[in-house]
């Protein structure tokens, strides 16, 4: 039988199997302890970037002076583990 620990780590790991990521996809393997700011704002393919530098990030878009993530790793760690 899974357990929540089980799903909680297969979901990441199927949506890392189809990305490329340049920071070799940390936010995961620390255990999502080392992870980027960020913010739920009700959007389904975004979240807000609340990262210092936001520009040095390939997953970051400007929308008027506003950053969102478009990470799909990010936003699944943000929406679904609420971090």
């Amino acid at each position: 039988m899974k357990t929540i620990e089980q799903d909680i780590r297969k979901i990441p790991q199927e949506i890392i199997d189809g990305m490329k990521c340049p920071k070799d996809f940390i936010c995961y393997t620390s255990g999502f302890r080392n992870i980027c700011r960020a913010m739920d704002i009700g959007l389904a393919s975004f979240v807000a970037c609340l990262a210092a530098n936001p520009m040095e990030c390939r997953f970051a878009i400007d929308f008027g002076g506003l950053f969102f993530c478009q990470c799909s790793l990010r936003i699944y760690i943000c929406k679904e583990l609420k971090r």
